[in-house]
């Protein structure tokens, strides 16, 4: 088969973690994501730091460096005429791949280097121990990166006045909503996201880069405990993204025309054979269920339609896992039983959850799968926000027969099903619960409840409570599908 010079390949990767107590020897961002970098050159065998077209990166929260791309450059001695930064977003890294396939495609691209990086633990110690790090924002005199990728509102004005934003908060909320759907009670349900996640850990157990390389069983995993704490109900701590580590990775990305020019054997070579960016309906608040979504249903599709694929056909498989839901959510939308093989990581909880660069782990951890079983199919989903935002790779070390193929099929998904939210003034009265979840102290005790209502007119509406009682019965029986009584303030009554 002769192929087309411009075909996009992956061609090395690199993944780096500190787990030093010493804060006068940590890393910040930048180097974590430098040492990515060139562990990547390293795993394509280069020679060197290849001069490059573009180097993106992935938007950091640990770092206020106005042009990471720029820093690993000049910390490199790497040339480049193009330097990237992404929104926030889990789908970035995967949208990035996407991207950076496209332009080396089309030819305005050869060479890509993309990278990310966050040091949260070592900022967090240090905060905590009144140190300043002196990390450089890098603001002054620093060229201003090309904007990349879509930075959409994700916020319904009523779920900020009603304070319910934060993830921990809504991934609950969908983990309830599909326990219902399920038919499943409380406990049994609990004993089937601690065996999910339990089967994660053990993937982690023997990936030599994830953070936490330890089995739990799946009691371990659901049984509060002192260092296990519940944050939102029904999630313990192990079974929330963990974001307090200090990883980087990178990705090194090329025409076949330039690996063959740099004598990149072909055993490092790995095709995207297809890409597909989508979102669901950017509020939470207009989502039809919350059991279900359907952009990761038709965003999975086209991307195996693209790449002339089934699902039946995929052997590696790496879903975003920033929660139990979001796996649930994600397997029955692609078709795929839970049962089945869903990380090459260990996911978020124990892989590492960097913030919004989890995903470029996976990728690299699947490039490594793939060169080992050359004649396997991967399928790689990356998530944003609370479910939304949906990015999707299929890649293979067999070159893909038309070559590499992109697409959205966000025109469908607009066309979906959109729920009424009811203004403050509308969202009062009886109403039944449709979703939620359940906050807990510092200490483990219930605290506050939040929860997604619909009203006798089919709208949305979102309610709290901060009834001590309540909170604690709602951690023990099944309550959505509950009649409850909103008031004018905002308050959840039952």
């Amino acid at each position: 088969m002769t192929l087309d010079p411009r075909t996009p390949i992956l061609v090395g990767q690199g993944q780096v973690s500190q787990h030093t107590d010493d804060l006068a020897k940590s890393l910040d961002p930048i180097a974590l994501m430098a040492a990515a970098v060139t562990a990547a050159i390293s795993d394509a065998a280069l020679r060197g730091a290849p001069d490059v077209d573009a180097i993106f990166a992935v938007r950091s929260l640990s770092t206020k460096h106005a042009n990471p791309a720029l820093a690993v450059a000049q910390s490199l001695g790497i040339s480049s005429r193009r330097f990237g930064l992404t929104p926030h977003g889990g789908n970035m890294p995967q949208s990035l791949v996407n991207l950076a396939a496209q332009q080396i495609a089309a030819g305005e691209v050869s060479m890509a280097i993309l990278t990310g990086g966050e040091a949260t633990r070592t900022r967090n110690r240090a905060r905590k121990n009144g140190v300043d790090l002196s990390w450089s924002a890098g603001g002054m005199g620093v060229t201003t990166p090309e904007p990349i990728g879509e930075d959409l509102l994700m916020n319904h004005a009523i779920e900020i006045d009603r304070k319910i934003a934060m993830p921990i908060q809504i991934y609950p909320m969908f983990e309830t909503a599909i326990r219902a759907a399920s038919g499943r009670g409380v406990d049994e349900h609990q004993q089937f996201i601690g065996e999910l996640w339990s089967r994660f850990s053990h993937v982690a157990a023997t990936n030599p880069t994830a953070w936490i390389r330890q089995s739990y069983s799946a009691s371990e995993i659901t049984t509060p405990s002192p260092a296990n704490r519940i944050i939102g109900f029904p999630y313990t701590k192990l079974m929330n993204s963990n974001n307090d580590v200090d990883m980087g990775a990178a990705l090194i990305i090329c025409s076949v025309e330039r690996a063959q020019t740099l004598g990149i054997s072909q055993d490092r070579w790995v095709f995207l054979h297809s890409g597909t960016d989508c979102h669901e309906h950017n509020f939470v608040s207009h989502r039809d269920t919350f059991a279900e979504t359907p952009a990761v249903r038709l965003g999975g599709e086209m991307a195996l339609h693209l790449a002339n694929k089934t699902i039946g056909e995929i052997d590696i498989v790496d879903l975003y896992s920033c929660f139990p839901s979001a796996v649930q959510l994600g397997a029955a939308s692609l078709g795929l039983s839970i049962d089945s093989q869903l990380t090459r990581t260990g996911g978020l909880s124990f892989n590492g959850g960097p913030w919004n660069n989890y995903v470029m782990h996976a990728i690299g951890t699947v490039m490594r799968d793939l060169r080992a079983a050359p004649q396997q199919t991967a399928l790689v989903w990356a998530n944003g926000g609370y479910a939304t935002k949906h990015a999707f790779g299929i890649y293979a070390m067999t070159p893909p027969a038309n070559g590499f193929r992109h697409g959205s099929p966000q025109k469908m998904v607009n066309s979906l099903p959109r729920r009424a939210v009811a203004d403050a003034a509308q969202a009062v009265g009886p109403a039944t619960i449709e979703a939620y979840s359940v906050m807990h102290d510092r200490h483990g005790a219930p605290e506050i409840v939040n929860a997604a209502v619909l009203l006798a007119d089919g709208k949305r509406a979102w309610a709290t409570s901060s009834e001590k009682d309540l909170a604690r019965a709602m951690t023990i029986g099944e309550w959505v599908g509950t009649p409850a009584t909103l008031t004018s303030d905002g308050a959840l009554h039952c």
